[in-house]
């Protein structure tokens, strides 16, 4: 299970046990949206309630790997690139694309998480902003953290995840 706090810019990996007790695996300092939480489309707020993974993507690429459109575009991130480049908000090296599971809260209509492309995925390590919200919505990680947490979870079918603020 993994729960997301918004208030303390934190990803955390719970185990559940055969009594149903969560035990702490890992802790991860993120970014969610600059503009905080909410749940409605163009609103470039970090989605709350229950979600889950719903597609696992980028394995094998290389740490750094630039995205576009949920596709690696075979070029890595460097400070020299972004410096060139009009793109300023990199999706790389991961991709954990979560989809809601509360209709009317989290899923379909206006509301829907994975219509609005909500993702947990790699971001530029130099630029320094984890602990701090500055994404528009999606859950931005450190490369090497969003590597961890892809291959610890090894695609793994209906792990749940819960945004909280």
């Amino acid at each position: 299970m993994l729960e997301v706090s918004i208030k303390f810019q934190q990803l955390i990996v719970y185990e559940i046990t055969n009594t149903n007790e969560k035990k702490i695996l890992h802790v991860y300092l993120i970014s969610t949206a600059k503009n905080g939480a909410g749940q409605f489309k163009n609103s470039n707020q970090t989605p709350l309630g229950k979600h889950y993974i719903r597609a696992y993507i980028g394995d094998k690429q290389p740490l750094n790997m630039i995205f576009k459109a949920r596709r690696p575009t075979g070029e890595i991130y460097s400070k020299i690139l972004e410096k060139n480049s009009i793109e300023k908000d990199f999706i790389l090296t991961r991709i954990l694309w979560l989809c809601g599971k509360e209709i009317g809260k989290n899923r379909r209509g206006n509301v829907d998480t994975m219509q609005r492309y909500i993702y947990f995925h790699g971001s530029p390590d130099s630029n320094g902003i984890f602990g701090i919200p500055t994404s528009h919505g999606c859950i931005r990680m450190r490369n090497k953290d969003i590597l961890h947490l892809f291959n610890l979870l090894n695609f793994q079918k209906n792990v749940e995840v819960n945004i909280i603020n």
